[in-house]
């Protein structure tokens, strides 16, 4: 008899585990629809000429894959792979590439992020965020310094904040 009942309560364990699994093996996510993507590459490519600079635009996915890219006429040649490099960096560690810059410095902890293949750890790459689920990022490169190119950014964002209310 004890057998049987453990039977039937393992039989019992399997079948109520298998629905779980089935829900956690999916994941659902809302992506930046090509459009807002280029709106958010629009508005930073306009905040930066507005100032007086030339510059590239990068917006990627919430993977990091590149969506939009932009560059101004007179953008320095190194200006698209350098924003297309902020932007994957600051998606992929999640947070911005300014603060990636304080906390990966030669001697810290997080110095060795600096050396990995395609990390660009230079102010202007910003994530994007909309209730509180990571969308995407951008990356600006060509304005005379990180904080510059991060202010475009941040423009470029607050353009397209109210479009990320989904």
């Amino acid at each position: 008899m004890n057998v049987r009942c453990w039977s039937v309560a393992t039989a019992l364990l399997i079948a109520s585990i298998g629905p779980m699994r089935a829900e956690e093996a999916l994941v659902a996510y809302k992506p930046l629809s090509p459009e807002l993507a280029l709106d958010l590459a629009r508005a930073a490519l306009d905040s930066c000429r507005s100032r007086g600079y030339q510059v590239a635009v990068a917006v990627v996915d919430r993977s990091g894959v590149t969506q939009v890219m932009l560059r101004d006429r007179f953008a320095g040649p190194h200006t698209p792979l350098t924003a297309s490099g902020k932007a994957w960096t600051a998606v992929s560690f999640k947070t911005s590439t300014t603060e990636l810059n304080a906390i990966s410095q030669p001697g810290m902890m997080q110095a060795g992020i600096r050396d990995l293949p395609g990390a660009v750890i230079i102010g202007g790459g910003l994530i994007v965020e909309t209730g509180g689920s990571l969308v995407g990022a951008v990356g600006v490169s060509g304005a005379p310094g990180g904080d510059a190119d991060e202010a475009c950014a941040k423009a470029g964002i607050e353009a397209i904040r109210d479009k990320l209310e989904f």
